[in-house]
């Protein structure tokens, strides 16, 4: 390929015709461009600097400068070893500036190929032509909204499939470079803590995190990058408190858990004459919230990358990663509400061998006394969480879960010397509210299948929750009002005392062992209140609204649940009691189902704060997230 050079190009080669044009071949640009950087060591600075300012050259460039601007960038890819750091730096400098976004496909290519050649010629420059292409993972702040359109779609793709082709490249020139990688995507990757429109830039970021996990290369950075991408998710997670999700004033440690269906709400509100109660959990309290979009779309982002590993046989590889980095950032974590989801699509992807492994990975936690009780009692908070609100989980999984619950229950009441003492037990009784909370959601599905029927029958649950320690009157009252309506109606188990619990959600026992972080009303998996994730989740979900309870009459009792009445081993394949067309409404006329379980308080009631009864005002019936409340 040919170019023309201007007057003052022509006259550095001394050529005859001065007051013309002239046309020159790209290897006589070569050896042009190593005279403009030899000359500088000389103090001969003039066709260095116009090299230079050519490197700057951006914007719609007519056809002469982007031919420039080509030629010169490959003439340089032919001249690396020229290149000096302590000579030619400010040329370094604008050639790591440089943004792909900004230029043609041919632009592109040659600025691809030089980020190549000073990659494979030399350490020192490794570690910069990395970092300028790890910044070419985001356009300029000008282009984000253009992502849209066709157009800056194609200009995205021109864009990233060069840089992962530049990363290959000088991977197989420089095999160590994968490592030296890592810690330069992980530092640049956008927090938080950024201005808006850094932030922003997080979902394409993390989708080329993603795209080089998935590489040839993935097997040197997979660890790194998917636990820097759930980090990534807390962080945002978190930064949602509960003022962003609940709009009134209400009583602090007061949340109602019962979820609404809309349409019914508003028949309701249509007799007796009032408008729908504002402060509503739903979708829409999240609606305009940056950071709750962000977090969808990298949720939803990461949903799609779990599925595409699931196709190409990686999945389980990848969800060993993924538990991994649950056990250190998400299980204490305890005012996360939505990034647990990610290990919740993972395990709904493959149940037999990620489901199962999840559920036994936090069982095994909650009853070894090598962890801390804090993080026990998180662990079987979302063991209960998971097997009650899991579709893909059998019935018979879930009762050898109970037993060792039970077992372990057991064993902890023979401890000489137990009595009512919440603090001192709470792992104890922890593990008693699991048992009752999944029963709760369970029990009739159980009851239905004769051989589990008679293993629960045979659980020596009485045991436990008649034991001095009284679970019964610690655990919440709203877990243990419903436990109690439906084994009274299994024939489960009787108690003789009279519970009177007036509706309390919570009570002075209950707080006392969930402790300042609330634990005991810590159920990470109640509905999801990401719109574009719950499209994800909700095919997997048991709501309870699908649940047949045990007090339901029998002839309400045509249960629709795949499950062999021999073993109960299958997988429930559409939810409790309901068809999947039942299920699957449209999401814009439906947000979630009713909820009349009554962990959620019927009728306003007083609560003890800072040594005074407050009366609550009355909260709309929508489930809150799945967190400890920040207020608490």
């Amino acid at each position: 390929m040919g170019m023309e050079l201007p007057k003052d190009h022509a006259e550095s080669h001394e050529m005859e015709d001065v007051n013309e044009d002239v046309n020159i071949s790209d290897l006589e640009l070569v050896y042009h461009v190593r005279e403009a950087l030899t000359s500088v060591q000389s103090g001969d600075n003039d066709n260095y600097n116009q090299l230079v300012a050519v490197m700057h050259l951006s914007g719609r460039l007519d056809p002469d400068n982007r031919a420039l601007l080509e030629t010169s960038l490959k003439a340089l890819s032919g001249a690396v070893s020229y290149i000096d750091t302590s000579h030619h730096e400010s040329l370094l400098v604008s050639i790591f500036g440089m943004s792909m976004w900004n230029y043609d496909p041919d632009i592109m290519d040659a600025l691809k190929g030089l980020i190549i050649s000073l990659a494979a010629s030399s350490g020192k420059y490794v570690d910069s032509c990395l970092t300028m292409l790890v910044s070419n993972f985001t356009p300029p702040s000008y282009f984000l909204d253009k992502l849209k359109e066709p157009h800056g779609l194609e200009r995205k793709h021109q864009v990233l499939s060069r840089v992962h082709s530049a990363f290959k490249s000088i991977f197989d020139l420089v095999p160590l470079a994968p490592m030296r990688l890592l810690p330069i995507v992980v530092q640049r990757m956008p927090t938080v803590h950024n201005k808006h429109e850094r932030l922003k830039m997080i979902v394409v970021y993390t989708e080329n995190m993603l795209k080089l996990e998935s590489s040839a290369m993935g097997e040197l950075v997979r660890s790194t990058l998917l636990m820097a991408v759930v980090d990534r998710l807390i962080d945002l997670d978190t930064e949602i408190g509960w003022d962003d999700i609940l709009h009134d004033d209400f009583s602090k440690g007061i949340f109602e858990m019962e979820l609404e269906d809309v349409e019914e709400a508003a028949d309701d509100a249509e007799q007796v004459g009032d408008e729908l109660p504002s402060g509503s959990l739903s979708w829409k309290s999240l609606s305009g919230n940056l950071i709750a979009e962000l977090l969808d779309s990298l949720m939803v982002l990461t949903f799609e990358h779990l599925e595409s590993c699931e196709g190409t046989g990686r999945l389980i590889e990848v969800f060993e990663i993924l538990l991994q980095s649950f056990q250190i950032t998400v299980l204490n974590a305890y005012k996360s509400k939505f990034a647990q989801f990610v290990m919740f699509y993972a395990c709904a992807l493959d149940p037999e061998n990620c489901g199962l492994r999840f559920a036994t990975m936090l069982a095994d936690v909650f009853v070894s006394g090598l962890y801390p009780p804090l993080t026990r009692m998180s662990a079987v908070s979302y063991l209960a969480s998971y097997l009650s609100r899991a579709r893909f989980l059998s019935p018979c999984f879930i009762v050898s879960l109970l037993k060792r619950l039970v077992d372990w229950c057991l064993e902890y009441c023979n401890i000489p010397g137990g009595n009512i003492n919440p603090k001192a037990h709470r792992v104890f009784y922890s593990g008693c509210q699991a048992i009752m909370y999944v029963l709760c959601f369970r029990m009739r599905s159980i009851m239905d299948v004769p051989r589990l029927k008679s293993q629960l029958l045979l659980m020596p649950l009485e045991t436990v929750l008649k034991h001095n320690l009284n679970p019964l009157k610690v655990c919440l009252p709203s877990v243990v009002s419903e436990f109690l309506q439906q084994s009274k109606a299994a024939h489960l188990f009787t108690v003789s005392e009279t519970f009177i619990f007036n509706d309390l959600l919570e009570s002075e026992l209950s707080r006392d062992f969930g402790g300042l972080e609330r634990l005991d009303m810590f159920f990470p998996f109640d509905p999801c209140l990401l719109k574009k994730s719950d499209s994800f989740i909700r095919p997997n979900f048991i709501y309870w609204s699908m649940v047949k309870t045990a007090y339901h009459g029998d002839e309400e009792d045509n249960s629709d649940e795949d499950v062999d009445e021999d073993n109960g081993d299958h997988v429930m394949v559409d939810g409790m009691g309901r068809s999947p067309d039942e299920q699957d409404l449209d999401l814009d006329e439906f947000e979630y189902s009713l909820n009349k379980m009554s962990i959620t308080p019927k009728n306003s009631f007083s609560c003890r704060l800072d040594g005074e009864l407050r009366q609550p005002m009355k909260m709309p019936s929508r489930i809150r997230p799945s967190t400890s409340p920040e207020s608490l």
